[in-house]
């Protein structure tokens, strides 16, 4: 699998030869969009709850949370080599001595040979970039902002409270740094947005220096406002065949270096409402993958017709 897109996976193997792990961690970060800076709603979707093991009321010491997942990733997968990924709520939303604290935690740990960190594009600055590039003499660095989509009357329906334009200039500011890889988080579905309007966020992705790309379909999770509108018939998912069409669309435009880092999301099974079909994750890779090659296309084939033109 993986040989029409490029399977995060696959460049794992490339960098390290060998298959590494992302370890999904709970640093203890906050967020200015829950913690009433900028809102005390949140995005409209998001509990963290439904899609990190460690997002619990009380999760456990970072280096025990290290300790755990790699022993479970170890016996599952085989890995050897681990990537520690500050995934729960804005991974660098916090004072610089904390995040430093939190990041260094992975220095005790010998087999981990990257750090991931997933935040909102308004939590950076360049004293953090400072200390998240120090990392790069020793780790591979990775920075996933969270965009979901380039529509800011979207953005601001869903409540993120920043613009895509905050997106760009720390896109920008990061690009700075060499060492850094960037990502960007698109959510596919999110109420309002039509296909074209889906589109218009790949190409206008493509002009911005990014590394990879990692995809979510729009769910349903409780205890959200998405999920009252839900209940409410104020929103309407896509099916399991529109995803899968406007993501290939999608990954036919971007440029075919970029590594994707997901291709669908899934969720907690107790938390997730609708739909259903996004934990049935191998199924729904394996459709992606026949689909490509039904279409006989793959990830950059409109992006080369472009920029030759």
């Amino acid at each position: 699998m993986g040989k029409r897109f490029y399977s995060f996976n696959r460049y794992l193997r490339e960098e390290f030869g060998e298959r590494v792990h992302r370890l999904s961690l709970n640093a203890g970060f906050g967020c200015p969009n829950i913690d009433g800076t900028l809102s005390d709603k949140g995005c409209i979707f998001c509990n963290n709850k439904a899609f990190s093991y460690f997002a619990k009321d009380s999760p456990l010491p970072l280096e025990e949370q290290i300790i755990q997942a790699m022993a479970y990733a170890g016996k599952r997968f085989k890995a050897k080599k681990f990537i520690a990924y500050f995934q729960s709520f804005s991974g660098t939303y916090g004072n610089i001595d904390f995040l430093k604290r939190q990041y260094s935690s992975v220095r005790k740990f010998n087999d981990i040979v990257g750090i991931a960190i997933s935040t909102r594009p308004d939590c950076m600055d360049e004293e953090k970039l400072d200390l998240i590039e120090s990392f790069s003499k020793d780790y591979s660095v990775y920075i996933e902002y969270g965009l979901q989509t380039v529509n800011d009357k979207i953005l601001k329906l869903i409540n993120r409270n920043h613009t895509f334009n905050d997106f760009r200039k720390t896109v920008g500011l990061t690009a700075r740094r060499k060492d850094i890889h960037i990502a960007a988080h698109v959510i596919l579905g999110l109420p309002g947005e039509t296909r074209d309007d889906m589109l218009e966020t790949a190409r206008q992705l493509t002009s911005m220096p990014l590394w990879g790309i990692k995809f979510h379909c729009l769910h349903v999770v409780g205890n959200t406002p998405l999920e009252e509108m839900y209940r409410n018939d104020e929103v309407k998912l896509i099916s399991e065949d529109e995803y899968i069409d406007i993501l290939i669309s999608f990954l036919e435009i971007i440029p075919e270096e970029w590594v994707i880092l997901r291709l669908v999301s899934d969720a907690d099974r107790d938390l997730l409402t609708a739909p259903l079909w996004i934990n049935e994750k191998q199924r729904i890779l394996r459709k992606i993958e026949e689909e490509l090659e039904k279409r006989k296309t793959h990830q950059g084939i409109k992006w080369g017709v472009e920029h030759r033109a």
